[in-house]
């Protein structure tokens, strides 16, 4: 029997499953371009991380000044992403080691993401971690975006899961944010190196500061089976 009974595990999809920041930024930069603003480079990028499509299209438009209504710019950014998506995205070996390792001991496992719905089917199809993450949430299903905590909270209730039981695996300071907010233990990957000394990354109980480079499978395991339960 394994060690992690009554534990459920969340992870957040892009960023910590999968490698999908080089997507969302071609995307972002073919649609600013599109509507009449180049040169938007990676660093500009980074400061969206962790933030929703939606949130960081209506940001755009009122820092750029753009004319198209947020509903156009999400719905071209998201066309964009979504060919990428589909043919473009690489799981982290190490995390789908781990998602493997998991399912092998019946552990409750749910994504919860605040990518489109169609885009993080997209992801888990052209990956192949729809086999093992099925029970899935968007942040457009829910009434709030991280750092609130509303998509892990469903997440927990779709499991049938007590969120003092979830662990969840995250790389941004929202995320870490909401995992806090929604009552979970979280461990905690920066995407953003900088970024680990964010203040929301405080309350992570693990907090892997090199990120995807520091996180091995078995490490992961072995933290949970000391921590849990």
């Amino acid at each position: 029997m394994s060690g992690l009974s009554g534990i459920s595990v969340i992870f957040d999809l892009d960023g910590t499953l999968v490698d999908s920041e080089p997507n969302y930024y071609e995307a972002g930069r073919l649609t600013l371009a599109e509507y009449g603003v180049p040169g938007f480079s990676w660093a500009d990028h980074e400061r969206y991380v962790g933030i929703s499509t939606q949130e960081t299209v209506a940001h755009w438009k009122s820092l750029y000044g753009l004319r198209a209504s947020v509903a156009e710019l999400l719905a071209a950014k998201n066309r964009r992403y979504l060919e990428l998506a589909r043919t473009a995205t690489r799981a982290y070996p190490e995390m789908r080691k781990f998602v493997e390792l998991l399912a092998g001991e019946g552990v409750p496992m749910a994504v919860a993401s605040g990518s489109s719905p169609e885009a993080i089917d997209a992801i888990l199809a052209g990956t192949g971690l729809d086999g093992y993450l099925r029970t899935v949430v968007s942040a457009d299903e829910v009434a709030h975006g991280k750092p609130a905590p509303d998509v892990f909270l469903e997440a927990a209730r779709r499991l049938g899961a007590d969120p003092a039981d979830c662990v969840v695996l995250e790389d941004a300071a929202p995320g870490a944010a909401a995992a806090h907010a929604a009552g979970m233990r979280c461990i905690a990957i920066p995407y953003v190196a900088a970024q680990a000394d964010a203040p929301e990354f405080a309350h992570a109980d693990l907090l892997l500061r090199a990120g995807q480079e520091e996180f091995t499978a078995r490490a992961a395991h072995e933290w949970l089976t000391r921590n849990t339960g």
